[in-house]
């Protein structure tokens, strides 16, 4: 794979990319390095499996990868408590290892961020940055932002030294992390690091119409350790309004987690309803979709059962 064919693999279905022209010198390294990190709090699910999708990509490129399960950031944000967050590593690492990422490097935060080089930096950052620029750097992240702790601001600044701390060439999330990634483009040259590249994907849509994916409401999401049985009900009762894109959970499923992983989506119907048809792109299913040529529920019907197929590694590891 030449580094042309490299970077449309690490562009697919992302929202950017920043920039194009220094991932180019990262691809002629023998061997960069990317990282993306996660609070561990409640099931993994689908919007993590969008992350994990790209994360593949990055390792088809050649991209060592590094997984920061973020526990003191989980802590510090409100969302867990130490032996709880601990406990959800270990099986987050296995669900992880299920969805093909057995070759990636799982790093505990906790155990990178004590000690005194990384304090030291993150109270560099803290000296550099105003309170209200700290904030806004949360905004898309921190939990109930309205009456945020202290320990919400120190948040950031920690994200950007793992940065440093891992040696990462680009910095990868979902768009929700996009001000503090900036932050840390902004603020790593003054540690005597350089700023990363930074690669951003959507944010996949709740099953439920106008809410957001999370792990707080398990009737907005699948997670991957779903029996077969649970994630059919749950595409059954997923919000697909024949012909339109907004908010489409089950339109986001095969663009962002399905299609990467297949060469077509088959779907059977009766010839009365149109009979068996293929799609060997997302944009061509789309299309179909907004024509009104593809019913709701032959969708969800197809995708689900590639949902389910793409899932049985996980549930093999949980087994």
């Amino acid at each position: 794979m030449n580094n042309k064919e490299k970077i449309e693999l690490i562009k697919r279905n992302t929202v950017e990319v920043v920039n194009e022209d220094e991932l180019n010198e990262v691809l002629k390294k023998s061997k960069p390095v990317v990282y993306c990190g996660y609070e561990v709090s409640g099931e993994v699910h689908l919007g993590h499996m969008v992350t994990t999708t790209k994360l593949l990509d990055f390792q088809k490129a050649g991209f060592k990868v590094k997984i920061l399960f973020a526990d003191w950031h989980t802590w510090l944000n409100k969302k867990g408590d130490w032996d709880e967050i601990h406990k959800l590593e270990k099986l987050w690492e296995k669900a992880f290892i299920g969805l093909g990422l057995d070759k990636a490097e799982f790093v505990l935060g906790s155990k990178l961020q004590r000690n005194m080089e990384y304090i030291d930096d993150v109270m560099q950052i803290a000296v550099k940055t105003t309170i209200n620029r700290s904030l806004r750097s949360m905004q898309e992240v921190a939990r109930d932002i309205e009456h945020a702790h202290v320990s919400q601001v120190i948040y950031p600044f920690m994200q950007i030294v793992d940065i440093k701390a891992l040696k990462v060439d680009v910095a990868y999330s979902g768009i929700e992390q996009r001000k503090i990634h900036g932050l840390a483009r902004e603020i790593l040259p003054k540690l005597d690091y350089k700023a990363p590249v930074l690669v951003h994907t959507p944010l996949i849509p709740s099953l439920q119409s106008g809410e957001k994916m999370s792990s707080s409401k398990p009737e907005s999401l699948i997670s991957v350790r779903d029996s077969e049985e649970e994630i059919k009900k749950k595409i059954k009762k997923a919000y697909c309004v024949e012909g339109e894109v907004a908010d489409n959970s089950i339109l986001s499923i095969a663009k962002l987690i399905v299609f990467p992983r297949i060469k077509k989506l088959d779907i059977k119907r009766p010839a009365k309803f149109g009979g068996n048809v293929s799609f060997k792109s997302y944009e061509e299913l789309e299309k179909a979709f907004v024509d009104k040529k593809l019913h709701p529920m032959d969708l969800k019907t197809a995708v689900g059962g590639h949902l389910i197929k793409i899932l049985e590694p996980v549930r093999k590891v949980f087994s």
